[in-house]
């Protein structure tokens, strides 16, 4: 598995709160991107490989602007801002 570049992970972020994405969605914002892993109950050895393989596969979207939330057989990404040209 490539590794990810600690850069992202300092731009990006991984918040417990689950309405950090509801706010940054309504608040019109483009920044910043935001990952959200609604699995619960991960190790921390397995938390660390999802993330790899989030970052990795959502790079680009991550890199301009997203909400990515993570669900146990699903992935979605919706670019920044919400209702804008690009979602």
């Amino acid at each position: 598995m490539p590794v990810v570049p600690l850069g992202l992970f300092l731009d990006q972020g991984v918040p417990l709160d689950a309405d950090f994405h509801a706010l940054l969605a309504v608040s019109g914002a483009a920044i910043p991107s935001v990952v959200r892993v609604r699995i619960q109950g991960l190790s921390g050895r397995r938390f660390v490989e999802l993330m790899q393989k989030v970052l990795n596969e959502f790079e680009s979207e991550l890199g301009e602007g997203a909400l990515v939330t993570v669900k146990a057989r699903k992935t979605t990404a919706h670019r920044l801002p919400i209702g804008g040209t690009n979602s």
